[in-house]
């Protein structure tokens, strides 16, 4: 399994572009405080660098052992 990001969105995207709303909106995050998980992938962490002013994230390991 892959590790996951968990976003949190902690600003209103109010007076943001489009784009950003967007961007936002397809992360999954529809309020202030909402918290989703995704997973960490180039596509992923590409929507949460543009929109890096508007979320906060930390990366959840999935604590799958391998031997």
């Amino acid at each position: 399994m892959a590790a996951k990001l968990r976003v949190t969105q902690h600003k209103s995207v109010v007076s943001t572009t489009k784009e950003a709303r967007g961007t936002v909106r397809a992360l999954g995050l529809h309020r202030i405080g909402q918290t989703v998980e995704v997973t960490d992938n180039a596509a992923t962490r590409g929507m949460v660098r543009a929109v890096d002013y508007l979320v906060t994230v930390e990366r959840i390991d999935d604590g799958e052992k391998t031997s």
